[in-house]
This record gives C-alpha cells, sequence and structure tokens, in this order.
C-alpha cells in the first residue's frame, strides 16, 4: 500500500475526530502535568540535598536520656579523638527558638569560627562573608525565611531574643543567606558559639552535639561500633543515615502520587475501552469501508495505532513541558509545599532543574501502554468482523 493514502486517511481521521481528541488530550494533560510536576519536585529536592549533604560530618555523637536528646559533656570529644582513624572532631552548639508562640521557629546554630573545622560544612553558606567584621560585634546570619519573618514584624536590623534567664539579648543582622541555600538555610539563624550559648542556654561545659569525620569509608562500621561501646547513653548518626531519612521521605511522598497516577490511567484506560467498546455506526462504517477497499486488518490497526500514537505523544510532550516550567521557571507554587510542609516559616526556594529520563521514560510506557491498548482492542474486534457486517 502506498504511503501517500494511508498519510492522506490519517491526517484525515485525526482532523474528522478532532473534538474527541482534544477531550482526550486535555485529560491527559491534568494527569501527566500533575504526576511530572511532582518527580521534577522530588528529583529536585533529592539532588539538592545529596549535594549539599556532602560537606555534612560523616558522624554525629549524641547524648540520649529517656529516648530525648539532651546536651553531652564536653569531656567527650577528649574520647572521640583518641579513637584511631577519626579526624575533624567537632562540637556543635544549635537548637530550636521559638519566634512566635504560633509555630514559627528558627534554628539557632552556633559556630566557633576560631576554629577552621568547626565553620568549614558551613562554607557553602557564608560564602565570602567577612568573618573580621561579623565577630566584632553580637552580630547573627539569617536564612531568607527568617529575614521575612523578621522584617514582617518590624525586625529590620537586630532582634532582641529572650534567653531561659528571662533577659533580653539584642542581637544585630550582619547579613541574609541567599536564595540558592534556602532549603536548608530557611530557618537558620547562623552566629558565633559564645552567643548561641547564651541565647539557648546551654553552659561552657556542655555541648548540643559533637561532629567527626572519618576519611577511610571502610573503618566507618569500627569506629561506629567503638564509639558506640564508649558510654551507655550515645547515640551515633551517620551521613548515610541522613541521607536515607531524605530520600525515604521524598521518595513516601512521590510515591503517593505514583500511585494515584496508577490508579488514574487505569481508570481513564477502562473509560477509553468501554467508549470504543461501544463504537459508532460512522467508525464501524469506516472500518468496513476500509477493509472492503482491500486493506488488510494489520493497516486498519496500524492507521488506529498512529492516529492513537499522535494524541499519546502531543499530550506526554505537551504535559511535560508545561510540568517544567511550572516547577523550574514559576517555582511550583502551592505543589512544593506538600514536599516542604507549612507548618513553620515559608520557603522560597529554587529548584535546580533535574530531569530523570529513566523516570520520565517509564511514565510514557505506563501511559501510552493501557492507552494504545484500550483503544487498538475494540478496533480489531471490528477490523476481523466481516466487511458487510461491518458496514450495517
Amino acid at each position: 500500500m502506498r504511503s501517500s493514502p494511508f498519510l492522506y486517511f490519517l491526517l484525515l481521521g485525526i482532523a474528522r475526530q478532532k473534538g474527541k481528541h482534544i477531550g482526550v488530550v486535555s485529560i491527559s494533560l491534568v494527569v501527566l502535568f500533575l504526576l511530572s510536576s511532582v518527580l521534577f519536585i522530588s528529583s529536585s529536592l533529592h539532588h539538592t540535598i545529596s549535594s549539599q549533604l556532602e560537606s555534612e560530618p560523616d558522624f554525629v555523637v549524641q547524648r540520649i536520656r529517656g529516648g530525648v536528646r539532651v546536651d553531652a559533656p564536653v569531656e567527650w570529644i577528649d574520647k572521640l579523638v583518641d579513637i584511631y582513624g577519626t579526624k575533624s572532631v567537632t562540637p556543635r552548639v544549635y537548637g530550636r527558638y521559638a519566634l512566635s508562640p504560633k509555630h514559627e521557629w528558627a534554628l539557632v546554630v552556633g559556630v566557633d569560627f576560631t576554629d577552621e573545622q568547626s565553620h568549614k560544612g558551613l562554607e557553602k553558606l557564608i560564602g565570602d562573608t567577612n568573618l573580621k567584621q561579623f565577630l566584632k560585634s553580637d552580630q547573627m546570619i539569617v536564612g531568607q525565611g527568617v529575614a521575612r519573618y523578621l522584617k514582617s514584624h518590624f525586625y529590620s536590623d537586630s532582634y532582641s531574643f529572650m534567653t531561659p534567664e528571662g533577659a533580653f539579648k539584642k542581637v544585630d543582622i550582619f547579613k541574609e543567606l541567599s536564595d540558592s541555600s534556602s532549603l536548608i538555610s530557611n530557618n537558620m539563624m547562623i552566629m558565633p558559639i559564645d552567643l548561641a550559648r547564651e541565647v539557648l542556654g546551654v553552659d561552657d561545659e556542655s555541648v548540643t552535639d559533637i561532629a567527626l569525620s572519618v576519611p577511610n569509608d571502610d573503618e566507618w562500621s569500627s569506629i561506629e561500633d567503638k564509639i558506640e561501646s564508649l558510654y551507655y547513653d550515645i547515640r551515633v548518626i551517620t551521613k548515610t543515615d541522613v541521607k536515607r531519612i531524605y530520600e525515604n521521605l521524598y521518595n513516601y511522598k512521590g510515591g503517593l502520587f505514583l500511585v494515584l497516577f496508577l490508579i488514574a490511567i487505569v481508570t481513564f484506560s477502562l473509560i477509553l475501552y468501554q467508549r470504543y467498546a461501544m463504537v459508532y455506526s460512522t467508525e464501524r462504517r469506516e472500518i468496513g469501508l476500509l477493509r472492503a477497499l482491500g486493506w488488510s486488518i494489520s493497516d486498519v490497526l496500524r492507521l488506529k495505532f498512529l492516529e492513537t500514537l499522535v494524541v499519546v505523544v502531543i499530550s506526554f510532550v505537551v504535559g511535560v513541558a508545561m510540568a517544567y516550567i511550572y516547577v523550574f521557571v514559576l517555582g511550583a507554587p502551592l505543589l512544593v509545599d506538600i514536599f516542604l510542609g507549612g507548618d513553620n516559616l515559608s520557603h522560597r526556594i529554587q529548584l535546580l532543574p533535574v530531569v530523570d529520563l529513566s523516570v520520565l521514560s517509564s511514565i510514557f510506557l505506563l501511559y501510552a501502554v493501557p492507552f494504545v491498548a484500550s483503544v487498538l482492542i475494540p478496533v480489531w474486534r471490528v477490523a476481523v468482523t466481516d466487511p458487510k457486517e461491518a458496514m450495517l
């Protein structure tokens, strides 16, 4: 069969039933747009978290009492330094500070800027900060979420903390962190460690936890066992544990949408199958006429397959393109809050364009295969009947 008549019938069929195709494409766009948006957000957040966690310490040592983390004594540092294979043992002081009784809180992070190892993990956040100027007085560096909250409550230049002793401590705002680091630093208030102790009520003989690194990955397991054997109330958190927590969180939320997508696709396919199983008389006569003119069953199926494939490809490409613009250009308003949560200071993050081609190809197959099957099966049932019966 020559290709020109075949192409003519293909284009004619698409144009003649454009109303039906527009309805199918519209429904497909909604489903593909939502799922692609969720997967784009999940992939971008996963990539950003993974890259930023690379600068975090390999181990974090905490003290646990009654299942709750409590301050650890400074003497633990000497014990950890003596373990062969450990490096960069750093005390840390941090904690939540309630900005208001309505669940708005900030994370106060105390850093010993005189120790290079202490603020090495924060180098990407603080960037080219002039530490000499910063340490001249009681000052802090705040994240974008904290900065917006303070400005909305008329704290544009400084903020007065209420210490555990009931006294006020005024701290000036030195600078704001960039939007590019907002995923990690949105709620942060970074200040010198002694100032953080005063704000949080941590005495000089205690630390919030202790961070350390182990250059040799093969020694992680043995060193973790040595640390845990030091004290009965010690807990060790590895960088791998932290990564796994974030991966499980984002994979769980993305998986919920994937399940909803599969349910929507199955429902949509059943509706299409029912629609084409009750083939209209005009479509039956069209198939019967083509068969009477000498078209084989495979020719009829190929025509309907290509017609359906055009609809599928257009729906997929447009749906994914809309999702890309919505997520990486517009910042995914409303939908990104599902992943970031909305019970604290608002986020305004920059989502890095990350596209997983394997995931997109899987979405295409999960969408295209049931769609095409729900169309071709009823068409095949008509094509295999006698042409005279089909045209009745």
